[in-house]
């Protein structure tokens, strides 16, 4: 399951060395999109399957041209490694570890912010630095709940529930009328409890919201973001509304069990859509809801870009990579395809968001953050060891709701709240 390295946090400590250049070397290109590229890939399931039909009509509108995808496994641990040569593909995935101020020393800049961001989405604020964008998103993302329309009509629920305890109501319902477990946190492989955190901005409607975490001392406080999101999970976990057993999920067999109506709901982004469709007796029985909360009546979801495309500063087909990455965006609808948001902005949104839609939630995208504060919700979450992204401290959330720990939710905001509001001093 490849969005997981996309979402896992990568602590400082494993931070690349700067020892690629930005200078001319290895530009070899003259100009003529022709000869080979290598594309690197984390999505190994699709190397063999959809992405040949795209190299297919790449090479067929530029004659003369070879592209050879390279799937990694360890996306995130592999290619952090390779790019300390310069020999890391022509075009491939930006990783997590590669910070803003990183950016020139390995990738070539695609224009500035202002020449894209009416053509794209996703570049105001992703994979920028200077005013300068490095990649382009190959698919995006919205952010709320996956279910199975089947099991919720059955419990009586065919509308989204608009608040926290409205959601609790509805996952009691499913387990007092059909039995189905309400609720699966996938806790024993910790990333998509970190799914959870996708939802921020979209709890309070806000753009700014990143940039108000940063700043806050104590994020796990009634009314605030943090708290409406991890207070909903312990809550569900201690009403008995998700597996019995922790301990015991499974990524793999979780997507079966959602599509054929075994489980009713999972906390994840949009991407998930399509694989649970793939599971399912119909696509049909498959549906995404934004997560329950309004503000000012209305529902929001926030939308991001996935891994972004970029090209390699040391590639000697620098022409041949760029078209490739050009074309991927604009024109062989991979995003689409796979139940994403397109980076294109006057791309219509995919069926697989049509519940959203027909919410009328409304779709926001983050604002970057002040110069200098890039980065730097996750910069002290990890500092912190409350990694937001990652699930392990909500792993803490799940067994104390459950019984297995002996803390009750309050004292774990508290300790949540003095962890950060100490790492946020030592920072500043």
């Amino acid at each position: 399951m490849h969005m997981k390295q996309r979402l896992i946090a990568v602590l400082a400590a494993t931070s690349l060395v700067l020892t690629a250049c930005g200078d001319d070397a290895g530009s070899g290109s003259d100009g003529k999109i022709a000869g080979d590229i290598t594309v690197l890939t984390q999505r190994t399931d699709l190397v063999d399957t959809v992405l040949p039909e795209y190299k297919k009509k790449f090479e067929a509108k530029y004659p003369g041209t070879n592209v050879k995808f390279e799937a990694i496994t360890d996306y995130e641990g592999e290619v952090r490694v390779r790019m300390n040569t310069k020999n890391y593909g022509d075009v491939l995935p930006i990783p997590n570890s590669v910070t803003a101020d990183q950016l020139p020393s390995f990738f070539e800049p695609l224009g500035t912010v202002d020449e894209l961001k009416d053509k794209y989405r996703f570049v105001r604020s992703e994979q920028t630095f200077g005013g300068k964008v490095y990649g382009l998103a190959i698919t995006g993302n919205a952010q709320g709940y996956v279910f199975n329309k089947k099991v919720w009509t059955a419990a009586g629920i065919t509308t989204p529930p608009t608040t926290p305890e409205e959601f609790l109501s509805a996952l009691k319902a499913i387990k007092d009328k059909t039995g189905v477990v309400p609720l699966y946190t996938n806790y024993k492989d910790g990333w998509p409890l970190g799914q959870w955190e996708g939802v921020r901005g979209a709890v309070s409607g806000d753009p700014e919201a990143v940039t108000k975490l940063a700043k806050d001392d104590a994020p796990w406080s009634p009314g605030k973001e943090q708290y409406i999101i991890d207070s909903l999970l312990f809550d569900a976990v201690k009403g008995g509304y998700t597996e019995a057993d922790p301990t015991t999920t499974n990524w793999e067999q979780s997507k079966g069990m959602l599509g054929t109506g075994k489980i009713a709901t999972m906390v994840l982004g949009s991407w998930s859509v399509v694989q649970m469709q793939a599971a399912a007796t119909s696509k049909d029985d498959i549906g995404y809801w934004p997560f329950p909360n309004q503000v000012n009546g209305k529902f929001h979801t926030v939308v991001g870009g996935d891994y972004k495309n970029g090209i390699n500063v040391n590639s000697k087909n620098k022409a041949t990579a760029r078209a490739w990455v050009d074309w991927f965006a604009d024109e062989s609808n991979y995003a689409i395809d796979q139940g994403g948001v397109s980076v294109v902005t006057s791309a219509q949104l995919p069926a697989s968001l049509a519940d959203l839609q027909a919410a009328k939630t409304e779709f926001i995208e983050i604002n970057p953050a002040p110069k200098g504060e890039e980065g730097l919700a996750d910069k002290i979450g990890n500092t912190a060891e409350i990694a937001l992204f990652d699930g392990k401290y909500r792993q803490r959330l799940v067994d104390a709701a459950r019984g297995a720990k002996k803390e009750t939710k309050e004292q774990i905001f508290a300790d949540l709240n003095k962890k950060w509001a100490d790492t946020r001093a030592k920072l500043k």
